[in-house]
């Protein structure tokens, strides 16, 4: 059930009911001064960029985003930049594919940034191990950079067995870049994201500017990276000097350590610097192109969609995701008071038809561990309702796996359970009457034979209209995305629909449809997801006392 918003102000005469207005005949164009104030205020801190609707695509199938990639790849003409956590052992096609474009354009590099500890496992198919090929066919051409975190260190690194070293942090971004085309998606390189595992995949083309941004941002982590290189490649002529202490070699490849005045596990001023002037850079650069058109009256249209990355890594100190919560729960609230009306002495005559004008956000994590500074924002702003979808247990990556990994959908379950209940009685302490009801609604994905690991967010003005912003990349909500992981997200922001006009241009028609269309592409995209959701039974689940040990000791870390 939805929680009705209701704001109390106590005086000495009662209670002032005050009732969300968000909607009338058009709650979306409605909504709009929101979204303007919003953008306005990102504008201050983020890069932004304005696309064509017609430049962006939602994809819905895992296949479908495996067979685009490899076409993307076959098309390559001057790079081919990928960013994942890892590559899986049995890619042999993907591999080959970049191996034969590789072949035949001369003039092609690869740039691959990816997590060294998951990278580097330890086993003759790894995926530093399946690179080498490419490295040794193409030894100027392509460039593999692995970013280790700086958090596991002393000690722990040397018992931490490698299988759960990644608890520590990943580098998680998922970037597909082919030239200025663009996936954008929380999916890795593996067998399971080409075909029976739920995620997102949103597809740039023909985006120079954010294609660059992206390429550029892989090229700014890469001095923070080890460089892969074939063991055979090392030699004191060729790369004698970047063989520093800090450098490995590792059975048939070595790990070179770009640079010798800094030690790996104390990167974390320089990787603060470098991130936060990047972002500055970029901003000040766009900003600047944007005026530009502006006075050759080349700008943008009002109906181009608008693009702002986001960069959380909370072991550098940098969070651009918590920012963006922050502000975007801040101008639900001030929007909401604006339009609210006071209605004294009495309350609305139907609770459903306020539950439809309230704004409505969809959430997804396949890795359900809101983050609690996420959690009080959606607890404490009962004027926004919350429709969650998580994996179920069966839906879990880790469901049936061995060792205390086993354990781990349980200890979502148990993590599950804690927020509930923080919903239920944070809804008892906003209930004028009766029961308290939850503006949260949780549920949970299962589709026979699939896992899930879909994430991010959909904001529509009211919960029968279509969405006007979405969260999407890597970022999982939740603790690890937020302090321990390095993330690479987007907010999307869309522009109202246009009035009816009583004549247009075939040109401006199209245009304006663009927009509307990707508005519906992104409605069908949450009822994709939501076709397969269930009511949330974990409330029903038993969780094991060791279950909750566990999750008391890691949980920052799911």
């Amino acid at each position: 059930m939805l929680f009705t918003f209701r704001s109390v102000l106590h005086s000495r005469l009662g209670r002032i009911y005050i009732t969300s207005r968000f909607s009338s005949t058009c709650p979306t164009r409605r909504f709009q001064p929101i979204l303007e104030d919003l953008t306005t205020e990102l504008k201050q801190h983020q890069p932004k960029f304005s696309i064509p609707a017609d430049g962006i695509r939602i994809l819905s199938q895992p296949s479908e985003f495996y067979s685009m990639l490899l076409d993307m790849i076959r098309s390559a003409e001057k790079r081919v930049f990928l960013s994942s956590l890892y590559i899986g052992s049995s890619e042999s096609e993907l591999i080959s594919t970049l191996m034969d474009r590789l072949a035949e354009k001369e003039s092609l590099h690869l740039y691959l940034q990816l997590d060294f500890n998951r990278s580097t496992r330890p086993g003759p198919s790894s995926t530093a191990t399946i690179l080498l090929p490419l490295l040794r066919a193409f030894p100027d051409r392509v460039h593999v950079s692995l970013f280790r975190s700086p958090s596991l260190r002393g000690i722990m690194a040397k018992v931490v067995p490698p299988r759960y070293n990644e608890g520590w942090g990943t580098w998680h971004a998922k970037v597909y870049g082919v030239d200025d085309h663009l996936i954008i998606s929380g999916a890795n390189l593996n067998k399971d994201y080409f075909t029976n595992r739920r995620d997102r995949y949103i597809r740039f083309t023909a985006q120079p500017r954010l294609s660059n941004y992206c390429f550029n941002f892989l090229r700014e982590i890469s001095p923070f990276s080890y460089r892969l290189v074939p063991f055979d490649a090392v030699t004191p002529e060729n790369h004698g000097p970047h063989l520093n202490p800090h450098s490995q070699t590792r059975g048939d490849y070595a790990l070179l350590w770009p640079d010798p005045e800094t030690h790996p596990h104390h990167i974390g001023e320089k990787m603060y610097q470098a991130l936060t002037s990047f972002q500055i850079t970029n901003r000040e650069k766009l900003d600047e192109e944007e005026k530009d058109e502006k006075l050759n009256q080349c700008s943008s249209t009002s109906s181009d969609i608008t693009i702002f990355p986001l960069i959380q890594a909370g072991q550098f100190q940098v969070r651009e995701e918590e920012r963006f919560f922050q502000l975007l729960f801040a101008y639900l609230k001030k929007a909401a008071m604006r339009a609210a009306l006071p209605a004294v002495g009495s309350l609305p005559a139907s609770v459903s038809s306020i539950v439809q004008k309230q704004p409505m956000m969809d959430m997804t994590s396949g890795y359900f561990n809101l983050y609690k500074p996420y959690q009080k924002l959606l607890l404490l702003h009962p004027q926004v309702g919350a429709r969650i979808v998580a994996a179920s247990p069966k839906a879990n990556g880790f469901y049936g796996s061995q060792g205390i990994s086993g354990r781990i959908p349980e200890g979502y379950t148990y993590l599950e359970q804690k927020f509930m209940r923080a919903a239920k009685r944070t809804a008892n302490r906003f209930a004028l009457f009766g029961a308290g009801q939850s503006n949260i609604e949780l549920d949970e994905w299962e589709k026979d034979g699939w896992t899930y690991h879909a994430k991010g967010l959909w904001l529509s003005p009211s919960a029968d209209s279509s969405p006007v912003l979405s969260l999407f990349g890597s970022t999982n909500l939740n603790a690890r995305s937020a302090d321990i992981d390095t993330e690479l997200s987007f907010i999307m922001i869309l522009p109202p629909p246009p009035p009816p006009p009583p004549s247009v241009s075939g040109h401006s028609q199209t245009v304006k449809d663009n927009a509307v269309t990707l508005r519906e592409q992104l409605s069908q995209e949450i009822a994709d997801i939501r076709k397969d959701v269930r009511p949330w039974k974990g409330g029903l689940r038993k969780v094991r006392w060791l279950t909750k040990i566990i999750v008391f000791l890691v949980g920052n870390k799911l």
